[in-house]
């Protein structure tokens, strides 16, 4: 695994905190194939509330508006999101009004999965947040996670990830290109803003690597639940209980 830098946590954020209606408009294009994502965290969402009411953690939640309607549905007994833009916990509030048990905190996300870890939960679900961390921080992550999850909990991570083989350098080339020539709805300099947020605070993992990670965490091997273009979504399981 290549070792990259810790970006500090407030620059991570500085893009979304300053203009969170940017992150509205990439929703409306679905420019990151937000709606195909949904749809595979949604049907595990939906497995899991067969097995009863569940606790769900959502790392660097934003505005939570693609699970509100879901968490509507499903009614979980508790979630906690968290998130260090003010401005997106507060949109989040809004549009988890009226459910019951929701707690919103501003927090780093591994700083909050470590300190949940007396805690236990059944779902935890991180969406294009983790590619933040530096390398040692994800594989703490992924341990903090395995500490937090029930017996056959699950940890669904959506983020964007490199190709076997593909630098960083590489891949911020073509993701970068992608986003100029494909992301038309959205206004050219806000576009160059967002270009310049990728290329300085993204630091996305082959699947290799987080494979390796969550396997020495002791959650096994990723179900990769659908990959569109760089935006992968999987699916780790908590081993069950022994007897």
């Amino acid at each position: 695994m290549e070792p990259n830098p810790t970006p500090p946590p407030d620059n991570c954020t500085h893009l979304f905190r300053s203009s969170w209606s940017l992150y509205d408009a990439i929703l409306a294009g679905n420019y990151m194939s937000h709606r195909e994502i949904h749809a595979c965290v949604r049907e595990v969402l939906m497995a899991q509330a067969n097995h009863g009411r569940f606790a769900l953690l959502d790392l660097g939640c934003g505005n939570a508006r693609l699970l509100a309607d879901t968490l509507r549905t499903l009614a979980p007994r508790r979630y906690l999101g968290v998130d260090l833009s003010p401005s997106a916990l507060a949109e989040a509030a809004h549009y988890l009004h009226g459910l019951p048990h929701v707690e919103l905190r501003e927090q780093d996300l591994l700083a909050c999965a470590q300190d949940e870890a007396a805690a236990s939960t059944e779902v935890v679900y991180s969406g294009f947040a983790v590619h933040h961390l530096n390398t040692a921080d994800k594989q703490r992550l992924f341990h903090a996670v395995a500490r937090l999850l029930r017996p056959e909990g699950s940890f669904l991570l959506v983020d964007v990830v490199r190709d076997e083989g593909q630098t960083r350098e590489a891949y911020l080339e073509r993701y970068l290109h992608l986003m100029r020539s494909t992301w038309t709805g959205i206004e050219p300099t806000r576009l160059e803003e967002a270009c310049q947020h990728v290329a300085a605070f993204d630091y996305p993992e082959m699947l290799s690597a987080l494979t390796q990670m969550s396997v020495s965490a002791g959650l096994g091997e990723p179900h990769v639940l659908g990959q569109f273009g760089a935006h992968t979504v999987m699916h780790f399981r908590q081993s069950p209980a022994i007897a």
